[in-house]
Protein backbone atom coordinates (compact mmCIF):
# COMPACT_ATOMS: atom_id res chain seq x y z
CA UNK A 1 0.00 0.00 0.00
CA UNK A 2 1.74 3.34 -0.68
CA UNK A 3 2.23 5.87 1.35
CA UNK A 4 -0.54 8.38 0.43
CA UNK A 5 -3.04 5.90 0.06
CA UNK A 6 -1.78 4.68 3.82
CA UNK A 7 -2.70 9.07 4.65
CA UNK A 8 -5.97 8.72 3.00
CA UNK A 9 -7.34 5.59 4.43
CA UNK A 10 -5.94 7.27 8.27
CA UNK A 11 -7.00 10.42 7.74
CA UNK A 12 -10.25 9.63 6.12
CA UNK A 13 -11.90 7.05 8.19
CA UNK A 14 -11.16 3.70 5.91
CA UNK A 15 -14.20 1.70 4.96
CA UNK A 16 -14.22 -1.94 5.17
CA UNK A 17 -13.91 -1.92 1.19
CA UNK A 18 -10.95 0.40 1.43
CA UNK A 19 -9.03 -2.00 3.98
CA UNK A 20 -10.47 -5.05 2.29
CA UNK A 21 -8.37 -3.39 -0.78
CA UNK A 22 -5.45 -2.42 0.63
CA UNK A 23 -4.88 -5.97 2.17
CA UNK A 24 -1.42 -7.88 1.64
CA UNK A 25 -1.65 -10.86 -0.49
CA UNK A 26 -0.87 -13.09 2.06
CA UNK A 27 -3.99 -12.13 3.62
CA UNK A 28 -6.03 -11.60 0.74
CA UNK A 29 -5.39 -14.48 -1.18
CA UNK A 30 -6.57 -16.75 2.40
CA UNK A 31 -9.80 -14.52 2.30
CA UNK A 32 -10.79 -15.77 -0.55
CA UNK A 33 -9.90 -19.40 -0.85
CA UNK A 34 -12.80 -22.36 0.06
CA UNK A 35 -11.72 -25.13 1.42
CA UNK A 36 -12.53 -27.65 -1.26
CA UNK A 37 -10.17 -25.06 -3.09
CA UNK A 38 -7.08 -26.04 -1.08
CA UNK A 39 -5.51 -29.64 0.48
CA UNK A 40 -4.70 -27.64 3.24
CA UNK A 41 -7.74 -26.19 5.21
CA UNK A 42 -5.14 -24.15 7.16
CA UNK A 43 -4.75 -21.95 3.29
CA UNK A 44 -8.84 -21.63 3.23
CA UNK A 45 -10.80 -18.45 5.02
CA UNK A 46 -11.75 -20.80 8.36
CA UNK A 47 -9.83 -19.34 10.15
CA UNK A 48 -9.84 -15.88 9.36
CA UNK A 49 -13.29 -16.00 9.43
CA UNK A 50 -13.45 -17.57 13.66
CA UNK A 51 -11.50 -14.78 14.29
CA UNK A 52 -13.26 -11.95 12.82
CA UNK A 53 -16.59 -12.99 14.04
CA UNK A 54 -15.27 -12.41 17.50
CA UNK A 55 -14.26 -8.96 16.22
CA UNK A 56 -16.95 -8.02 14.48
CA UNK A 57 -19.19 -8.98 17.79
CA UNK A 58 -17.48 -6.91 19.82
CA UNK A 59 -17.23 -4.17 17.27
CA UNK A 60 -20.94 -3.96 17.08
CA UNK A 61 -21.52 -4.26 20.70
CA UNK A 62 -19.01 -1.83 21.47
CA UNK A 63 -21.16 0.52 19.06
CA UNK A 64 -24.34 -0.15 20.59
CA UNK A 65 -23.85 -0.48 24.40
CA UNK A 66 -23.65 3.59 24.84
CA UNK A 67 -25.89 4.05 22.34
CA UNK A 68 -28.67 2.43 24.00
CA UNK A 69 -30.13 3.51 27.43
CA UNK A 70 -29.37 1.08 30.29
CA UNK A 71 -33.31 1.44 31.37
CA UNK A 72 -34.61 0.14 28.35
CA UNK A 73 -32.19 -2.15 26.61
CA UNK A 74 -31.29 -4.85 28.84
CA UNK A 75 -28.94 -7.53 28.49
CA UNK A 76 -31.08 -9.53 26.86
CA UNK A 77 -32.30 -6.95 24.07
CA UNK A 78 -28.72 -5.95 23.47
CA UNK A 79 -28.05 -9.53 22.21
CA UNK A 80 -31.41 -9.84 20.15
CA UNK A 81 -30.55 -6.91 18.44
CA UNK A 82 -27.03 -7.42 18.05
CA UNK A 83 -27.56 -11.20 16.24
CA UNK A 84 -30.20 -9.50 14.20
CA UNK A 85 -27.39 -6.70 13.04
CA UNK A 86 -24.71 -9.35 12.52
CA UNK A 87 -27.11 -12.82 11.09
CA UNK A 88 -26.10 -14.59 8.49
CA UNK A 89 -28.89 -12.08 6.30
CA UNK A 90 -27.08 -9.03 7.22
CA UNK A 91 -23.23 -10.82 6.50
CA UNK A 92 -24.86 -11.53 2.48
CA UNK A 93 -25.90 -8.03 2.59
CA UNK A 94 -22.78 -6.48 3.54
CA UNK A 95 -21.25 -9.23 1.14
CA UNK A 96 -23.04 -8.01 -1.65
CA UNK A 97 -22.41 -4.36 -1.33
CA UNK A 98 -18.74 -5.32 -0.85
CA UNK A 99 -18.57 -7.39 -4.38
CA UNK A 100 -17.35 -10.66 -2.34
CA UNK A 101 -19.52 -12.96 -5.01
CA UNK A 102 -17.34 -11.15 -8.01
CA UNK A 103 -14.20 -11.80 -6.19
CA UNK A 104 -15.30 -15.64 -4.71
CA UNK A 105 -15.91 -16.33 -8.76
CA UNK A 106 -12.87 -14.76 -9.92
CA UNK A 107 -10.65 -16.59 -7.41
CA UNK A 108 -12.09 -20.08 -7.63
CA UNK A 109 -9.92 -22.61 -9.55
CA UNK A 110 -10.96 -24.58 -12.55
CA UNK A 111 -11.64 -27.18 -11.61
CA UNK A 112 -14.03 -25.77 -9.02
CA UNK A 113 -15.87 -24.29 -11.91
CA UNK A 114 -19.10 -26.58 -11.66
CA UNK A 115 -19.74 -26.01 -7.72
CA UNK A 116 -18.73 -22.62 -7.21
CA UNK A 117 -21.65 -20.48 -8.28
CA UNK A 118 -23.80 -22.84 -5.78
CA UNK A 119 -21.33 -21.97 -3.02
CA UNK A 120 -21.26 -17.82 -3.53
CA UNK A 121 -25.31 -18.04 -3.39
CA UNK A 122 -25.08 -19.77 0.15
CA UNK A 123 -25.76 -17.27 3.05
CA UNK A 124 -22.92 -19.39 4.96
CA UNK A 125 -20.38 -19.00 2.47
CA UNK A 126 -21.03 -14.79 2.81
CA UNK A 127 -21.35 -14.50 6.49
CA UNK A 128 -17.41 -16.83 6.33
CA UNK A 129 -16.20 -14.65 3.67
CA UNK A 130 -17.24 -11.51 5.83
CA UNK A 131 -16.32 -12.58 8.89
CA UNK A 132 -12.67 -13.59 7.02
CA UNK A 133 -12.48 -10.03 5.98
CA UNK A 134 -12.84 -8.77 9.03
CA UNK A 135 -10.20 -11.17 10.79
CA UNK A 136 -7.47 -10.00 8.07
CA UNK A 137 -8.10 -6.69 8.82
CA UNK A 138 -7.49 -6.64 12.44
CA UNK A 139 -4.44 -8.57 11.64
CA UNK A 140 -3.04 -6.01 8.97
CA UNK A 141 -4.71 -2.28 10.79
CA UNK A 142 -5.66 -3.45 14.81
CA UNK A 143 -9.06 -3.35 16.21
CA UNK A 144 -9.42 -0.27 16.53
CA UNK A 145 -9.57 1.00 12.46
CA UNK A 146 -11.04 -2.16 11.85
CA UNK A 147 -13.91 -1.83 14.03
CA UNK A 148 -14.63 1.80 12.68
CA UNK A 149 -15.18 0.44 9.12
CA UNK A 150 -17.00 -2.65 10.71
CA UNK A 151 -19.36 -0.61 12.06
CA UNK A 152 -20.06 1.70 9.08
CA UNK A 153 -20.25 -1.22 6.69
CA UNK A 154 -22.73 -2.79 9.17
CA UNK A 155 -24.69 0.71 9.52
CA UNK A 156 -27.70 -0.26 7.53
CA UNK A 157 -28.08 -3.58 9.20
CA UNK A 158 -27.60 -1.93 12.41
CA UNK A 159 -30.34 0.87 11.91
CA UNK A 160 -33.13 -1.92 10.50
CA UNK A 161 -32.62 -3.73 13.52
CA UNK A 162 -33.00 -1.13 15.92
CA UNK A 163 -35.94 0.34 14.41
CA UNK A 164 -37.42 -3.34 13.03
CA UNK A 165 -36.07 -5.40 15.78
CA UNK A 166 -37.03 -9.29 14.69
CA UNK A 167 -38.52 -12.02 17.25
CA UNK A 168 -39.40 -14.33 14.42
CA UNK A 169 -40.21 -16.91 17.33
CA UNK A 170 -42.42 -15.11 19.11
CA UNK A 171 -44.04 -13.62 16.18
CA UNK A 172 -44.54 -17.27 14.80
CA UNK A 173 -45.81 -19.01 18.53
CA UNK A 174 -48.51 -15.89 18.78
CA UNK A 175 -49.51 -16.60 15.58
CA UNK A 176 -49.81 -20.37 16.07
CA UNK A 177 -51.26 -19.78 19.44
CA UNK A 178 -54.48 -17.68 17.84
CA UNK A 179 -55.07 -21.27 15.42
CA UNK A 180 -54.73 -23.36 18.45
CA UNK A 181 -50.94 -25.17 17.34
CA UNK A 182 -47.65 -25.17 18.20
CA UNK A 183 -44.28 -24.92 16.78
CA UNK A 184 -41.34 -27.66 17.44
CA UNK A 185 -37.86 -26.99 16.68
CA UNK A 186 -35.80 -30.12 15.36
CA UNK A 187 -32.26 -30.52 14.38
CA UNK A 188 -31.87 -31.83 10.86
CA UNK A 189 -28.08 -30.98 10.60
CA UNK A 190 -24.97 -29.85 12.64
CA UNK A 191 -21.64 -29.68 10.71
CA UNK A 192 -17.99 -27.95 11.35
CA UNK A 193 -15.56 -28.16 13.36
CA UNK A 194 -16.51 -27.07 17.00
CA UNK A 195 -14.84 -23.16 16.37
CA UNK A 196 -17.47 -23.05 13.28
CA UNK A 197 -20.54 -24.95 14.29
CA UNK A 198 -23.13 -24.68 12.23
CA UNK A 199 -26.68 -25.88 13.07
CA UNK A 200 -29.26 -26.39 10.52
CA UNK A 201 -33.06 -26.30 12.13
CA UNK A 202 -36.24 -26.89 11.01
CA UNK A 203 -39.97 -25.44 12.55
CA UNK A 204 -42.59 -28.52 12.90
CA UNK A 205 -46.40 -27.17 12.84
CA UNK A 206 -48.79 -30.29 13.39
CA UNK A 207 -45.59 -32.77 12.15
CA UNK A 208 -45.24 -30.73 8.95
CA UNK A 209 -42.05 -28.60 8.44
CA UNK A 210 -42.92 -25.46 8.34
CA UNK A 211 -39.33 -23.40 7.91
CA UNK A 212 -36.11 -24.38 7.88
CA UNK A 213 -33.36 -22.18 8.94
CA UNK A 214 -29.40 -22.86 9.53
CA UNK A 215 -27.05 -20.38 11.75
CA UNK A 216 -23.96 -20.02 13.90
CA UNK A 217 -26.13 -21.11 17.01
CA UNK A 218 -28.80 -23.13 17.28
CA UNK A 219 -30.74 -19.74 18.90
CA UNK A 220 -30.08 -18.07 15.18
CA UNK A 221 -30.91 -21.05 13.06
CA UNK A 222 -34.06 -21.40 15.25
CA UNK A 223 -34.94 -17.61 14.36
CA UNK A 224 -34.90 -18.37 10.80
CA UNK A 225 -36.82 -21.15 10.58
CA UNK A 226 -39.66 -19.30 12.14
CA UNK A 227 -38.88 -16.78 9.28
CA UNK A 228 -39.36 -19.26 7.10
CA UNK A 229 -42.54 -20.61 8.84
CA UNK A 230 -44.19 -17.34 9.38
CA UNK A 231 -43.88 -16.47 4.99
CA UNK A 232 -45.19 -20.28 4.40
CA UNK A 233 -48.42 -18.77 6.60
CA UNK A 234 -48.27 -15.88 4.85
Amino acid sequence: MSAKRGRRTKDAKPTLQDLLDGLPEELQTPVFTHASWTPRRSESYERLAFLGDSVLSLAITTHLYPRLDADEFGAGELTKIRAQSVSGRACRSVAERLGIPERLRAAAPEEASSSVESLISTERVAASVIEAVIGACYLAYGYDRTAVAVVKAFEPEIEEALENPADYKSTLQERLARRGELVSYEVVDERGPPHDRRFQISAVVAGSEMGRGTGRSKKDAEQEAAREALESLR
